[in-house]
């Protein structure tokens, strides 16, 4: 297999219909659910591959832990860290390779055994989703994920919205808002630096809650 897949950051400022998916209706109800209310976009790029683009090895899956890319179920709700929206811009699935996980091993408390990890492809656990182009994949980084080998004639286009709780940031730059185009003041507010204290809901206007 040949490398040829790349990521590319910087789309939002290619304008509205890349802005407008931000804060889509159908995501930001489910992001609420998964990261409490005040989350915000940590990081974002796009991943292109060509036939015969290589995997990507496994990472993630809750061990060893991870500060920012967690996973917790306690007083009847879960927690999660670092969560990406992956948009599909083509068609995903078993007949043409893109993103694989392993269901569940947000969960784990064991690390993954060596022998899936050094060749995922063959492991019976693993599972390749099918996706149209226009759907999602939703998942927590501390999933055990990677990806399939792309070995369709089309080009693999995804586009990954990384999103953190309020008070978190996977690294030291802070995101900033693209120049050039208009956001709402709930996308403005998705570009607010990591804090909790004082921070404004993303969905009624009030303080965000820290009963959560």
């Amino acid at each position: 297999m040949k490398d040829s897949k790349r990521h590319q950051g910087g789309y939002l400022s290619w304008g509205q219909p890349f802005v407008d998916l931000l804060d889509h209706e159908r995501v930001m109800p489910l992001l609420k659910f998964i990261l409490a209310d005040g989350f915000r976009l940590d990081h974002y790029y796009a991943i292109y591959a060509d036939k015969g683009a290589d995997r990507l090895g496994f990472h993630g899956g809750n061990r060893p832990y991870d500060p920012p890319e967690y996973y917790h179920f306690r007083n009847d709700r879960m927690y999660n860290g670092l969560t990406v929206v992956s948009w599909q811009l083509c068609d995903v699935g078993l007949e043409a390779g893109g993103f694989c996980c392993i269901p569940s091993s947000h969960k784990a408390n064991w690390p993954c055994p060596p022998e899936i990890k050094e060749d995922h492809i063959q492991a019976n656990c693993v599972t390749i989703p099918e996706a149209k182009a226009g759907s999602i994949i939703i998942f927590t980084e501390a999933l055990t994920h990677g990806s399939a080998p792309w070995i369709e004639d089309h080009q693999r286009r995804s586009l990954l919205f990384k999103y953190s709780p309020a008070q978190q940031s996977w690294s030291s730059k802070h995101i900033q808002a693209p120049e050039g185009v208009g956001l709402t003041e709930r996308q403005q507010l998705l570009f607010e630096p990591p804090y909790f204290s004082g921070r404004q809901s993303l969905f009624d206007g009030e303080t965000v809650s820290k009963g959560y």
